[in-house]
């Protein structure tokens, strides 16, 4: 800011000094420096897993955007998730038709270290029947299978980031957050996961094409995860497909209560995953 020095005429006082005093002020106050971006960019995102355990719980919201015959679907999940125990809940809408209906009913999954479980799986399984897969023989490790991620393997795949840069500051949902980008690396995550999901990752960092998962992670001024995009790429039949994953976490401190299937309703015949 450029301050100009300008000789007062004869007779103005002190009141008048005093005004430009409060101008200049106010001008200084909209020169305010530049936002400094955080020391570390990588640890502050590799720690954003032991910020939320550290927190709790949270609400939960999810979006898989995957082109399927040349249009672009997207699989969306509401639930919450219990970062303590590594369990939650999600209840996954799949997309419309042409006709604007549902073809499916939504998916009530079920979020526990190593299985998931699911009703209203479809593919010949009876309508009060539950699925479990075990996660731990998934290629994926359920980052994609369930058509959402799960919400602490998504945090948790953020151990393993490399090349991470500080995007600026932004705000989302009336929340100021720090913007990061970077690629996190599937072996790294599992190597330096929570025990209850380094089976999974151990899975996913042989299932995936690439080791390698561009992402963008947004942290609150407490550290904790706000909203993380993952950037998937498996191979299907000879070709790649490219699978974009969204998870927003909120509401921190609610209370999410899971309650298993009793054995008697779980499917045991074959099931496609």
């Amino acid at each position: 800011m450029v301050v100009r020095r300008y000789r007062l005429p004869r007779g103005v006082g002190g009141g008048a000094l005093a005004v430009t005093a409060s101008l200049v002020a106010a001008a200084a106050t909209g020169c305010a420096a530049p936002e400094e971006p955080p020391p570390d960019p990588a640890g502050a995102v590799r720690g954003a897993a032991d910020v939320l355990v550290r927190s709790g719980s949270s609400k939960a919201s999810t979006a898989m955007e995957m082109a399927s015959g040349g249009t672009r679907v997207t699989i969306r999940g509401e639930g919450g998730y219990d970062f303590r125990r590594r369990t939650g809940h999600l209840r996954v809408v799949l997309p419309t038709d042409a006709s604007g209906a549902s073809p499916h009913r939504p998916i009530t999954e079920l979020l526990t270290p190593g299985a998931l479980y699911m009703k209203n799986r479809g593919a010949g399984v009876p309508a009060d029947k539950w699925v479990r897969v075990d996660t731990t023989t998934l290629d994926d490790g359920n980052l994609v299978t369930g058509g959402a991620t799960d919400p602490g393997a998504a945090a948790e795949l953020l151990r393993g980031a490399r090349e991470v840069t500080y995007v600026g500051e932004t705000e989302l949902a009336g929340v100021k957050v720090r913007h990061y980008r970077g690629v996190a690396d599937i072996a790294a995550a599992a190597r330096a996961a929570a025990p209850q999901l380094r089976g999974a990752l151990t899975a996913a960092a042989k299932g995936f094409s690439t080791d390698a998962v561009p992402f963008d992670a947004y942290l609150d001024g407490d550290g904790r995860l706000r909203k993380v995009r993952h950037r998937f790429s498996f191979s299907n039949q000879g070709r790649t497909v490219a699978v974009s994953s969204t998870t927003l976490l909120y509401g921190f401190g609610t209370r999410i209560l899971v309650t298993l299937p009793h054995e008697r309703d779980i499917y045991a015949g074959k099931v496609e995953v």
